[in-house]
């Protein structure tokens, strides 16, 4: 089943973010790689693709996981939130309707 995988940021985190970005990355790669992810990316801070300074206020990841459990497990692991940039993390199961 998929999972929306909702995060929100910490003010003032951009630096930590970008520290933990490639490990953060290589994650999202491997959902990739086994044909689970169906999309993620970031929110940016402002209306534009590169926000620069003025950074993220979180992210979401829409992948495929055995139960809420795992998916829970999985974002429980993300570098973003051992680095403390994420402040809140919310999985729920996602039905795709279009396209």
């Amino acid at each position: 089943m998929l999972y929306a995988l909702i995060s929100e940021d910490r003010p003032g985190t951009l630096e930590q973010r970008l520290a933990a970005r490639a490990e953060h990355l290589q994650r999202l790669l491997e959902l990739r790689d086994s044909g689970r992810l169906l999309l993620a990316g970031p929110h940016p801070a402002i209306d534009c693709d590169e926000p620069g300074s003025d950074g993220f206020t979180g992210s979401l990841v829409v992948a495929e996981f055995d139960s809420l459990h795992h998916a829970q497990a999985w974002a429980d692991e993300d570098p973003y939130l051992s680095a403390g940039v994420y402040d809140r993390v919310t999985v729920k199961p996602f039905k795709k309707v279009l396209p």
